[in-house]
């Protein structure tokens, strides 16, 4: 039984025990509004079509549609499975396993407003089965795991299986959290085994009935919402005036995932026991006593008495969904006072009671306890009022088949949740674990709390009576860079160039000018102009302002302009600044208010803040699609929750429409972007894909600086970005066949830098349908060198065969090569080339999150870290130099636009793009020196496989246009990708 079973049942022991004497709202029989006692799960009336989303699926799908959900998300289940095994009948038995779980094959979708979920028909689940030796297994589950899921087209399920020798197997099942928790997996591999026997034998499976199907539980729940709002508004009442723990720096909303740093301390499993004893005297559950330690080690760190902490809880204490996979968790705010001078044993029930009160509430969906509490959910630097929980955790099981010999396989995708975790792990080799978001403390403090922690949960299972400012804990309120301590109020705001956010903002170097606009009573905008390709966003560089400004400094939104309007005399004219104040209101600010007063109480005043009018995250996304499709222009959920007030979405809108007007003057007259089904194309157009990547970028750059007209297959709510360099923007993505087609029609040449790098089948089905549209002129596809595998010999010729093991990634590449090349030549195409290239360095930043978090950034890392960075030894393969081949965003362009133009150069080539070779000791030795690192730079033969890379790549026909240009050497351009 998991801590959150164990706790729900606690709830519902005490519940039938108050129901015995009478007490509280039992005295009716009745169970307390919201709680898991109210009504049952109807089983055996399976709906069919389309259903809503439960609480906690609409949760993950808003996080999806914002961005922010990514990998972190992802559930792995690895196991090393040794002996004969049946692929075939393990094929088999995933694909009963999805026709006996509903929720295993669910697509989620949108029907106006509202997302909906629908089962689609069973059909076979591929087993892919890759060659793998057991050292380069790690990097491959990795990759494998953090492949993104679609929601909308499915599946929600994949399978993966390494083989390393003919009985030796590993098999990866990756899941999306919308479809699964933890309490799921031990139903997932009971039924798999069962299934995986039946599949071996013939004979039917031996399985219990399955539960309720997720969609009608999904349904009941739904049903019961006017019932459980209610009862939100009696919880939201109970956390009013609580707080975020005060030890995270706010991390502003954005997209992408949030890198997570992992610290680890053993326990003895003595101290595990008197753990339990003390939990058995004072009538807690081991989950309990964990819990109130982590109190008791917030309170220490902090100062503060009155802590609210967040923990999960499950739907399973019913029976009827003991069998049910799904999403079946809550999450709950579990609000303490530990003022005066408790000890740790009045800590402890003053934690159990809070933990029961908020259990027997667990059904109350924490989303709308947040819409009740509203602006009240953040702090003061908007961050969640649960940003910290615990949990006490398991180590992973194994998928046990029959006749094989399975062990459990730790993938670790190194992402988090919330900004901070305490947690233990209780099995064979007990542990301490601190978790955190590693843009939300550091490591230093990270490692204070894990001692803290740890030392705690020792001192109080040998002695529980203990004062809790006597506890080994780091006292009293943490200072420095450590703890975000919270805004600095001294003065009030201030506008034009004494306010400090100017000088923040032209202290960056790719900032050419800034200024601030603060009228009386309304949020301060600021706006900067800036230089070069990769420029940063004007997200981005308020979350940098975020950690240089108090919070009654901080400007509302960050605008990015191309120059600063100015009077005659040379001084800003700030009436003319978008969104700035005005005496009139603008069309955008009536449209933005408008509309929030379409989906909120009331038409709000022009700076009033959406969360305190009771916006969130659905209400964003749904606010964001009504503006979008009133003023044409792109426009995200994510914009809304960045921006938050009307006055600045509406500046924002009016910077995108002033980009957009820009970039249709100019274009030559009469090429005004028309209308999709009857596009007018200029002699000489290029289709570019992938126009807002790092790559596609600097190509982007390069295609505009030679003249090329360009037509660039962008996203909507990023059409903005390629229209202000003057662009045609044709909006669609990858998977959108028809946007495909409409992309490529009438063009005179493709250049092809998009990938989805993980959806193979998107994928491939995008480069069909672009070389079937594809009808004369040069057609370049942007590879990886990915696509040679792991060659015998060091020295790379270009086009040199594949030799194995390819990755998934470079198979797709090499499937995608394969379909240009033998169509090239044919049917009035042009001719086709492939440019493979290494890793991209450049200034963009998703080339620096790639050195942050790609194949380099375990190196990276431990630099930043101040671990030791562990390269591969010289190994007995006879290669004594290990290392990165590496090009140039800039250079790269140039030699894929060379590609393009007309004379031939590489055509019907497979070439390769490659600046130089750095050996990984001497990128070490740089990255120590960029980040005054301490680390020190250790040999030895178990270091990462991933990194045993031998290979040169020759780049010999391209050569002339990949010589470095000045700034194009790899430690100027590490030095740019580090600042």
């Amino acid at each position: 039984m998991t801590a959150t079973d164990q706790a729900a049942r606690q709830a519902d022991l005490l519940w039938l025990a108050r129901r015995r004497v009478g007490a509280g709202p039992a005295r009716t029989g009745s169970a307390p509004a919201g709680s898991a006692r109210t009504g049952s799960v109807p089983a055996g009336q399976t709906a069919e079509g389309p259903a809503p989303l439960s609480h906690a699926q609409q949760r993950m799908w808003l996080m999806d549609r914002l961005g922010q959900g990514g990998a972190g998300y992802h559930v792995p289940l690895a196991t090393r499975l040794r002996g004969p095994l049946d692929t075939e009948a393990l094929a088999a038995a995933l694909t009963a396993l999805t026709a006996r779980h509903t929720v295993l094959r669910t697509r989620y979708g949108q029907r106006g407003d509202h997302p909906y979920q629908e089962a689609a028909p069973a059909t076979p689940v591929p087993v892919p089965v890759l060659p793998a030796t057991p050292e380069a297994a790690p990097a491959l589950l990795r990759t494998e795991a953090g492949r993104p899921f679609d929601l909308a087209t499915g599946p929600v399920l994949r399978a993966l299986l390494l083989r390393h020798g003919q009985d030796d197997h590993t098999l990866l099942l990756t899941l999306h959290h919308i479809a699964v928790d933890g309490g799921s997996l031990p139903v997932l591999a009971a039924d798999l085994a069962a299934l995986y026997r039946a599949a071996l034998t013939g004979q039917p499976a031996d399985l219990p009935p399955a539960g309720p199907q997720y969609a009608d539980y999904a349904r009941w729940e739904r049903s019961r919402d006017a019932e459980l709002a209610a009862a939100a508004g009696t919880w939201a009442a109970r956390l009013t005036g609580a707080r975020p723990v005060p030890l995270l720096r706010p991390v502003p909303p954005g997209p992408g995932a949030r890198p997570a740093a992992l610290h680890t301390a053993p326990l003895t499993p003595e101290t595990l026991d008197g753990l339990r004893r003390l939990g058995t005297r004072h009538g807690a559950t081991l989950f309990t006593v964990v819990l109130a330690a982590a109190f008791a080690t917030l309170r220490l760190a902090t100062g503060e008495p009155d802590l609210t902490v967040g923990c999960a809880s499950g739907h399973r204490a019913r029976p009827e969904l003991r069998r049910t996979v799904g999403l079946s968790v809550n999450t709950l705010p579990v609000r303490a006072d530990l003022s005066g001078e408790p000890t740790f044993t009045e800590a402890l029930t003053r934690v159990r009671s809070a933990l029961l009160d908020a259990q027997e509430r667990r059904d109350v969906p924490f989303d709308l306890v947040v819409e009740r509490l509203g602006a009240a959910a953040r702090g003061e630097g908007g961050h969640p009022l649960l940003a910290v929980s615990c949990d006490l955790v398991r180590p992973a099981g194994a998928l046990a088949l029959p006749g094989l010999a399975a062990e459990a396989v730790d993938i670790d995708l190194g992402l988090a949740k919330f900004g901070l975790a305490l947690l233990v792990e209780d099995g064979p080799r007990p542990r301490c674990l601190v978790q955190h978001d590693v843009a939300a403390l550091d490591e230093a403090a990270a490692g204070r709390l894990l001692t803290g922690f740890a030392d705690l949960l020792t001192a109080v299972a040998a002695d529980a009576d203990r004062p809790l400012a006597g506890l080994p804990a780091a006292p009293g309120p943490w200072s420095g860079p450590g703890r975000w301590s919270g805004p600095d109020r001294t003065g009030g705001p201030a506008a034009g160039p004494d306010h400090p956010a100017v000088g923040a903002l032209l202290a960056d170097p790719r900032i050419v000018e800034a200024a601030v606009v603060a009228a009386e009573g309304r949020p301060a905008l600021a706006y900067a102009v800036v230089r070069g390709p990769a420029s940063p966003s004007g997200t981005e560089l308020r979350a940098a302002l975020r950690h240089r400004l108090p919070a009654d400094r901080l400007p509302a939104a960050v605008t990015l302009v191309d120059a600063l309007p100015r009077h005659p005399d040379g001084t800003v004219d700030r009436a003319r600044l978008p969104g700035a104040p005005a005496a009139r209101e603008s069309e955008a600010l009536a449209a933005v208010r408008t509309v929030f007063g379409e989906l909120l109480s009331g038409r709000p005043t022009a700076d009033a803040d959406f969360f305190h009018l009771g916006g969130h995250s659905l209400m964003a996304v749904q606010l964001a699609e009504r503006l979008r499709a009133r003023t044409g222009l792109p426009l995200t959920g994510l914009d809304v929750l960045e921006q938050r007030t009307a006055r600045a979405l509406a500046g924002l809108l009016d910077t995108r429409a002033a980009e957009r007007r820009a970039a249709t003057a100019a274009r030559p007259t009469g090429h005004a972007r028309p209308a999709a089904r009857h596009r007018t194309t200029r002699a000489g157009t290029v289709l570019l894909t992938g126009a807002t990547g790092g790559v596609g970028a600097a190509v982007l750059q390069e295609l505009i600086a030679q003249g090329r007209p360009v037509r660039a297959l962008v996203r909507p709510e990023s059409a903005h970005l390629v229209a202000a360099n003057g662009a045609e923007a044709a909006e669609g993505d990858l998977a959108d066949h028809d946007s495909l087609c409409r992309a490529v029609e009438g063009v005179d040449a493709v250049i092809h830098a998009a990938c989805t790098f993980t959806e193979h089948r998107t994928d491939l089905a995008a480069m069909r349908t672009l070389v079937d549209g594809w009808r004369g002129g040069e057609f370049v596809f942007v590879s990886s060198v990915d696509a040679y595998g792991r060659p015998a010999a060091a020295d790379v010729p270009e086009g040199a065969p594949a030799e194995a093991p390819v990755s998934p990634y470079g198979q797709t590449k090499l499937d995608c090569e394969r379909i240009l090349l033998a169509a090239a030549g044919t049917g009035g195409r042009g001719a086709g080339t492939v440019v493979r290239s290494p890793i991209v360095w450049g200034p963009h930043r998703r080339l620096r999150d790639q050195l942050r978090w790609g194949s380099t950034g375990a190196l990276y890392q431990a630099a930043l870290a101040g671990r030791p960075i562990v390269l591969p030894a010289p190994a007995a393969d006879g290669h004594g130099w290990y290392g990165a081949s590496w090009v140039h965003s800039a250079a790269l362009a140039r030699a894929v636009v060379g590609c393009a133009d007309g004379t031939g150069r590489a055509s019907g080539r497979t070439v390769n793009a490659v600046t130089g070779q750095v050996a990984w000791a001497e990128l070490a030795a740089e990255l120590v020196r960029l980040l005054g690192s301490p680390s020190a730079v250790e040999l030895r033969a178990d270091a990462e496989p991933e990194l045993r890379r031998p290979w040169h790549y020759r780049a010999e026909a391209l050569a002339d246009l990949l010589r470095p240009e000045p700034g194009e050497d790899w430690r100027s351009v590490l030095a740019a990708m580090v600042r």
